[in-house]
């Protein structure tokens, strides 16, 4: 029986250890809390656009990476563009923005 509790540890604790790395981030993924705060900074940074009368949320597509905003989309103008990167830089949490808009 005391052999069968040592198995038995040994394998309660190698599934304890890889469920906790199963939630840890790599530099490809990120992890369950790094995932939520990118939905939340994209949320925020859409109804940033949103509240930004000179701005078309619906031209403007918002994907964030670990804090790294990437707009996408078409704008009206160069200015409007200038806007948004603006706009997604004043969003708590955002780290950088980058602009992949296109003036039509």
């Amino acid at each position: 029986m005391k052999q069968f509790s040592k198995y038995f540890y040994a394998l309660f604790l190698a599934v304890t250890l890889a469920s906790f790395m199963g939630c840890a981030s790599s530099s490809k993924h990120e992890g369950t809390g790094e995932y939520m705060d990118d939905s939340v900074i994209t949320t925020k940074v859409k109804a940033a656009i949103l509240d930004e009368p000179t701005l078309k949320v619906a031209e403007i597509n918002v994907e964030t990476y670990k804090g790294v905003v990437q707009l996408s989309g078409f704008v009206s103008s160069q200015a409007a563009a200038n806007k948004a990167v603006e706009v997604a830089r004043s969003v708590k949490g955002v780290k950088s923005v980058k602009s992949d808009m296109r003036i039509k």
